[in-house]
């Protein structure tokens, strides 16, 4: 086997870490000696032992002399693990092949060093794309502070999100939907606008196999949630923030009695500030948002710059109407040449749906 093909493997082993160690980073470990591999690991849970010390642990005859093929540059520094490369100096491995550059400040090119110091090869930036596609998530977060958000849109070809009626359900197949639910287990939180709240009383769970459902957020700037939807009588099984900027006590009393947490948030022209919401779920170590809002909320997201993904499954459907809702509502912009810029596309096909994967693009 080459190198690439050992790291490829460290990167399927990361993604049995998705939805249960954010805001940690996806990390997949592999030792290799006498051209066999001896051990494996990847990050299973925030707070518990990271990538590296688990594929040493796994190891089924001693790593002294190995070579440890890893996704993400490892740790140098003390947080609720010891560091790795203490783990790695220890054990006698002889080289190692790094994906990823990690961007914390605590480690950024700290941990390479302090395995060269030891005597330890290091080769870098191994298969690195594919390595970097698996923490764009981290790499956003630890920079910016603020969640990465990633906005999800289900609309027909003539891009409708409901009919004139205002019926949605189902405009994507079975096969889309259950790719959505493999998404909000990657994020730490999904957010939504009152107004799907009131029109749909969605619960806002991730079904499917070895579940983890994310943090649910509802922008709700008057307060006007019903006490008997779903997600407030389910808060004290799934967090639940309501994001306002309502001084309506009682309100917030009988709120909180439920389960929910309350998050006051400014407000800025009518409505909460997505800026400052950003920051303050940030600072709550949320360090990202899947965004399924109506088409206010999502102009609202992208006006506010908190957008940095964009994916839009397309269904073979035409609705027509002029009263029809469109994906993105609010005031839109004057000029084509203040149009929001996306990226060359991903497209995948989920039966005879398409979905568009877009990066925004920043300025």
């Amino acid at each position: 086997m080459e190198s690439t093909d050992y790291m490829r493997r460290a990167v399927e082993l990361a993604r049995k870490g998705i939805g249960f160690v954010n805001p940690n980073p996806l990390v997949g470990a592999v030792i290799v000696k006498d051209g066999r591999i001896i051990g494996e690991g990847w990050h299973e849970r925030y707070g518990q032992p990271h990538a590296e010390r688990n594929a040493l642990k796994n190891c089924i005859e001693s790593p002294e002399g190995a070579e440890l093929f890893v996704t993400l540059e490892p740790c140098c520094h003390h947080g609720k693990q010891p560091p790795c490369t203490e783990a790695v100096i220890q054990a006698g491995i002889k080289k190692v092949y790094i994906g990823s550059f990690d961007p914390n400040p605590l480690v950024s090119g700290k941990g390479i060093q302090q395995l060269r110091d030891a005597g330890i090869e290091v080769e870098t930036a191994v298969c690195q794309a594919e390595c970097d596609n698996l923490n764009r998530i981290f790499f956003h977060y630890i920079t910016k502070k603020t969640p990465y958000c990633l906005m999800k849109i289900a609309m027909t070809a003539d891009g409708k999100t409901a009919t004139r009626a205002g019926f949605s359900r189902w405009i994507t197949n079975e096969a889309s939907r259950q790719h959505v639910h493999e998404l909000r287990k990657q994020f730490s939180a999904i957010m939504c606008g009152i107004g799907t709240v009131l029109a749909d009383n969605p619960s806002l769970t991730c079904r499917i196999e070895n579940p983890s459902n994310p943090i649910r957020i509802i922008c709700d700037t008057h307060l006007r949630i019903p006490a008997d939807c779903t997600v407030v009588r389910t808060a004290k099984e799934v967090p639940t923030i309501v994001a306002t900027s309502s001084q309506d006590s009682a309100r917030i009393a009988k709120l909180q009695e439920s389960g929910v947490q309350i998050l006051k948030v400014p407000d800025e022209e009518g409505h909460i500030s997505l800026k400052l919401l950003m920051k303050k779920l940030g600072e709550q170590g949320i360090d990202s948002v899947l965004l399924e809002g109506g088409s206010h909320l999502h102009e609202s997201a992208l006006r506010a710059g908190i957008v940095q993904h964009v994916q839009i499954y397309i269904a073979p459907k035409i609705f027509g109407g002029v009263s029809a809702k469109t994906a993105v509502g609010g005031i839109g912009v004057n000029d084509v040449d203040e149009a929001y810029q996306l990226g060359a596309p991903e497209i995948r096909q989920y039966g005879n749906d398409i979905l568009l994967d877009y990066d925004i693009l920043e300025g």
